[in-house]
């Protein structure tokens, strides 16, 4: 059995987590994205619907704060209106101006990023999506704290895409909330949440979350009866 296909089945998770990976030029035999997204996010539900397909820059363009967040080179338009977004949020007192300056960012050079659902990934992802309802979220963070790899990051969700570049620079995972962007643009329902895992820690955290799994269906069990 894959990684992929017991991560799912150990969670028993009700849509497919995404594997996603940046490199320089379009992959042979995948397509491209054929219309650009309002949201970068958007991708990810394509993907977890069961597509693989890779995005370039421009079909980023439609999400400043996305498109900042993936290191890509805004044209002078699309820069204004991150700035004109990002001037709403700290008017509105969605955010600090203070804060922006410490959101996650990609620092290597936008060529392409590819996206698939894992279990269909046919390459080694930077970084896998993947969602589930609190208890779900609280086993793999279980999994992934017993396999060393948490992070004590804060667990607000704005910008969601930030959790991508969060984990690849820290070589580990990070829980996320979601911000109302993505949860409008992928439809992530209201008691679901993310838990973001850098790619070459994947199969770490599944082997832990085997046992992890276990043990708290035994510990239900024992509280369960305590109860009765």
């Amino acid at each position: 059995m894959s990684t992929a296909t017991r991560l799912i089945e150990l969670l028993a998770l009700r849509s497919q987590p995404v594997a996603i990976k940046f490199q320089d030029a379009a992959p042979a035999g995948v397509p491209r994205i054929e219309a650009a997204a309002l949201a970068g996010c958007t991708y990810w539900k394509v993907a977890a619907e069961g597509r693989t397909f890779y995005t370039t820059a421009s079909d980023h363009y439609g999400c400043p704060i996305g498109s900042h967040t993936h290191g890509i080179d805004l044209p002078e338009k699309t820069a204004k209106e991150l700035e004109g977004l990002v001037g709403t949020m700290v008017q509105l007192e969605y955010i600090n101006m203070a804060e922006v300056p410490d959101i996650p960012r990609r620092g290597e050079t936008f060529g392409v990023a590819i996206y698939a659902p894992l279990t269909a990934a046919a390459f080694a992802p930077d970084a896998v999506l993947v969602s589930g309802n609190a208890k779900q979220m609280m086993l793999l963070a279980e999994a992934a704290h017993a396999a060393g790899l948490d992070c004590d990051s804060s667990m607000v969700g704005r910008p969601t895409c930030a959790a991508i570049p969060a984990v690849m620079q820290s070589g580990r995972t990070a829980t996320n909330l979601g911000c109302i962007g993505n949860r409008v643009y992928t439809e992530l329902p209201d008691d679901e949440l993310y838990f973001a895992i850098a790619g070459l820690q994947l199969e770490p955290i599944v082997e832990k979350l085997v046992t992890i799994a276990h043990a708290n269906d035994e510990l239900e069990k024992f509280h369960r009866s305590r109860v009765a």
